[in-house]
Formats: structure tokens, C-alpha cells, sequence
């Protein structure tokens, strides 16, 4: 439809307008690789807590013979939040060396919400559920903690401008796979919920974390594979898979506590040092 101008008797075709501005919209907000791989993210934190509900929790409600922490379907659910964390490793190094959506930082923050919070805190409301000295109750408290720290991560990542290379408070890929490990340690029920709530706590904590960048994410990819192997041996009985399990999940969690004890010493020689310059410049 053409509208006619009565003082100029030019024509306006609104339509052509819209039909520019439709098209020009999805160049905009069209998906990236960097995108794809957070939406792969995003899937594989949304698989974990189906294999944890069907292959865990259901068995135990319905009293079948696979109730209790069934080790395939655990094995699987650990391992897609070690993939999940792959992805999340590796769509930023990609966004930083192509180029990322508009969408690119919100995906992000909503794929780790689902794979590094929501999986992880299920996994531990699950556990409470189906372990023997495990309180429902108590367990659910604590799922919901671990939550919370990493939407409130999260939002503080948007929010918090850091120095380059660094973070504030663990990384959430980092805190759901120390709880996934201490889950996994088979530990008494107190000091599992009160190792669960230190995680939660370094998540929301202002203690610094590099970021894996170079040799470091090499690294950590390299500790990931690693991890699978470990989960992959325990959940097919392998000899001495429970011994491998274990022993990989100890380290996961000594990492975890070892590197806030390493950034405390950090700032505290800082300190010092500050001071002795200022007393240094002090001095006639």
C-alpha cells in the first residue's frame, strides 16, 4: 500500500520500511561459532540432570535394582559437565580469535547458569535423596546454596570490571566439579555438606582466580580428558577404577583449596611490600 502526500503528492511505501528492517534484524543476532559452542554448553547441562534424574532418581523412588548412586548413570552425568565445561573452555578463545554475537556474553552467563548450577546443585539434591546417611532435607539447603553462589557469580561477573587475566571467586566450571567431587569422595554426610558450603562460599568470595588462558587451559583441558578417563574406568568396574576415582576427585578438591591458600599468600607478601615501599619512601 502507497500513502500519498497531499502537499508534495509524493508516494510512502511503509512496507518497504519494514521489510528493511526485518531483514537487516537477523544479521544482527545471527549466531556465531563462539554461540554455537555455548549452546552446546547449555545442552549438555540440560542432559546431566537427565541422566541423573532417570538413571539415579527414579530407580531409587520406583525401588528397583539400580537405586542408590548408580554408576553409569552418575559417570555420564559428571561427564557431560566435563563437556559442558570444554565448551565453555572453548567459546571463549574462539569469540576472542573470530568474533562473537551481541548475544554472545548473555548465552554465556545462561549456559553456565544451567551446566555449572542448576546440574551440579541437582546432582547434590539428588545425593541427599538416595544416600544412606544422607538428611533430604539438608541436602536440598545446600543444593539451593550452590545455586544461589553461582547465579550470584554470575551476575557479578556482569557486573564487576577485574583486572585483566583474572578472576573474583572461583570460576563456577571449577566450583560444580569440585562438588561434583566431593559428591563423589563418598565422604560422611557432614563433612560433605560442610566441604559443599566452603565451595559455594569461594564461588561468591573475592579471592582471585586466572583466568585458563595459554599453558593454563591447555592445562586444564588436559586435566578434563583426564577426568572422563577416571569416570569412564569407575563406571565400567574397571581394575582399580574406584581407587582412580578417587584419588582424581582428592586432587580436584586439594586444588580447589590449595589455590585460595596460594592467592591469600599472594596478597598478603603484596602487603608487605606496599608497606616497606612506603616506609622506605619515608625514610629522610
Amino acid at each position: 500500500m502507497t500513502v500519498i502526500d497531499p502537499d508534495t503528492q509524493t508516494g510512502w511505501a511503509p512496507e518497504a520500511e519494514e521489510e528493511d528492517d526485518a531483514e537487516d534484524m537477523p544479521l544482527s543476532m545471527r549466531l556465531s561459532i563462539a554461540d554455537t559452542l555455548t549452546l552446546g554448553n547449555a545442552t549438555c547441562g540440560f542432559m546431566a540432570v537427565y541422566f541423573t534424574t532417570t538413571g539415579i532418581l527414579i530407580p531409587h523412588l520406583t525401588g528397583s535394582d539400580e537405586s542408590g548412586m548408580a554408576r553409569h548413570s552418575a559417570a555420564t552425568a559428571v561427564i557431560l559437565m566435563l563437556m559442558a565445561a570444554i565448551f565453555d573452555l572453548f567459546d571463549g578463545l574462539v569469540a576472542r580469535k573470530l568474533r562473537s554475537s551481541p548475544m554472545g556474553a548473555e548465552l554465556d552467563n545462561l549456559s553456565d547458569l544451567v551446566s555449572f548450577g542448576l546440574a551440579p546443585a541437582y546432582f547434590v539434591l539428588v545425593y541427599g535423596m538416595v544416600a544412606d546417611d544422607a538428611h533430604q532435607r539438608v541436602s536440598a539447603l545446600a543444593a539451593i546454596v550452590v545455586l544461589l553462589a553461582v547465579v550470584l557469580r554470575l551476575a557479578r561477573f556482569s557486573c564487576v570490571t577485574l583486572k585483566d587475566g583474572m578472576f573474583q571467586g572461583m570460576p563456577s566450571p571449577f566450583g560444580a566439579l569440585t562438588v561434583i567431587s566431593i559428591v563423589l569422595l563418598e565422604l560422611p554426610f557432614v563433612p560433605t555438606l560442610l566441604a559443599i558450603v566452603g565451595v559455594a562460599w569461594l564461588m561468591v568470595s573475592r579471592v582471585e582466580y586466572p583466568k585458563p588462558r595459554g599453558v593454563l587451559a591447555v592445562a586444564m583441558l588436559g586435566w578434563i580428558v583426564a577426568a572422563m578417563g577416571l569416570l569412564a574406568a569407575w563406571a565400567f568396574d574397571a581394575p582399580g577404577g574406584q581407587l582412580l576415582l578417587q584419588t582424581g576427585c582428592a586432587l580436584q578438591v586439594v586444588l580447589g583449596a590449595v589455590i585460595p591458600l596460594f592467592a591469600t599468600a599472594r596478597r598478603v607478601n603484596t602487603f608487605r611490600d606496599n608497606r616497606r615501599e612506603a616506609r622506605a619512601a619515608q625514610l629522610p
